[in-house]
């Protein structure tokens, strides 16, 4: 049992990924977090950004240029795997109860979302924990086109990668001593993921209500 609360708490570390895991590591968290429903837990926005600020400070010692494409491969790969998932299993993985990895909410939060901004949510969910996983998700089991899927989950993770991560890098380059402040850094983010999650949520039932 200790041991896999310890992995738990591994796993949700992003400081503790990054300087033990290295560049391996975190690709493997980007894609899971980007498409694995069972992975909607995993660090996201702040491992990512993390990621680049470490590599400016050259804690993280892989080319910029690298960690860029790694995490941006991942990033589009680890949709296309919940998109794919979406289209072929989604109906079932639909109608599944409630567990401890999947909850109905996180679906009908995410369907919101495309209701609201279409094939654009692709783009926008990047940028919010676990509908960033579960977009690519619903947009296989909507049957979206697969083009027009692919063009948003490209830019989507481009935009989304180059921005945290390029500009963690920036800053960790122009200012090293960031670096001893990285737990505030982690609390910045856990405090608008949960503020974005919570408000997600909350939209999302109102919206449903008024349905």
């Amino acid at each position: 049992m200790n041991s896999i609360t310890e992995f738990f708490q591994y796993i949700l570390n992003s400081e503790e990924i990054i300087r033990t895991g290295g560049l391996l590591v975190i690709t493997f968290i980007v894609f899971a977090e980007n498409g694995l429903f069972f992975a909607f837990f995993l660090p996201g926005d702040y491992l990512v950004f993390l990621a680049g600020v470490f590599c400016g400070t050259g804690i993280l010692d892989v080319p910029i240029g690298i960690l860029l494409l790694c995490m941006f491969t991942a990033a589009v790969l680890g949709s296309l795997l919940g998109y794919i998932f979406g289209k072929y299993f989604g109906d079932m993985f639909e109608n599944r109860p409630d567990s401890f990895f999947f909850k109905k909410k996180h679906i009908e939060t995410t369907r919101n979302y495309f209701e609201r901004y279409g094939s654009r949510t692709l783009i926008i969910s990047r940028f919010l924990p676990v509908v960033r996983t579960f977009a690519p998700i619903l947009a296989g089991l909507v049957k979206m086109p697969f083009v027009s899927f692919l063009i948003n989950n490209v830019a989507g993770g481009a935009i989304w990668i180059g921005s945290l991560t390029g500009g963690g890098y920036l800053f960790g380059e122009r200012f090293p001593w960031i670096v001893d402040y990285v737990q505030y850094i982690i609390l910045f983010f856990l405090a608008i993921t949960t503020f974005t999650v919570i408000k997600g949520y909350l939209n999302a039932r109102k919206e449903m209500g008024e349905g």
